[in-house]
């Protein structure tokens, strides 16, 4: 499963890039993501973070690695749980003019032999079956790219 949404902002895909590729701000924008820890300062390919999450009386952490960097292309991290892959996630960047077209997707990671623990770790952990999650995050993704699209605008 993969879902994507989008929006333009009014900035270019660096100063966009520069604010996302910074996960210690994605508490900021995220419904669901409550802070992050890492011990980087920067965060580019290989580097690891732990994500922590809340969802009205569910709380949960996450432990990512970044896979993908590009500078104002593409920013991405891998999300495991108990070392169990569960997800991808990403932005992709694209000058438009004078501003940029921002993606975010998401991709359900969760197959293979681990699956069924991730799917029910997931649900006890998140409070979201497995087969909502995609809808549930397409909502989290508009409230995010809303979110990120006023800060960057307003910087």
């Amino acid at each position: 499963m993969r879902v994507e949404e989008r929006t333009l902002v009014t900035v270019s895909a660096e100063s966009v890039y520069l604010a996302v590729s910074n996960v210690r701000r994605m508490g900021e924008w995220s419904p669901e993501c409550v802070g992050v820890w890492s011990r980087s300062q920067q965060f580019e390919t290989g580097t690891r973070f732990i994500g922590w999450n809340r969802k009205r009386l569910w709380f949960w952490f996450t432990s990512c690695t970044v896979v993908r960097a590009e500078y104002a292309r593409d920013f991405a991290f891998e999300v495991r749980t108990f070392g169990m892959p569960v997800a991808l996630w990403g932005y992709r960047f694209e000058d438009q003019g004078a501003g940029c077209l921002v993606t975010e997707y998401w991709e359900d990671l969760r197959s293979g032999r681990s699956a069924p623990v991730t799917k029910l770790l997931g649900l006890v952990f998140t409070g979201t079956p497995s087969k909502r999650r995609g809808v549930i995050n397409q909502e989290g993704m508009r409230a995010t790219l809303a979110r990120l699209k006023a800060a960057v605008e307003r910087a």
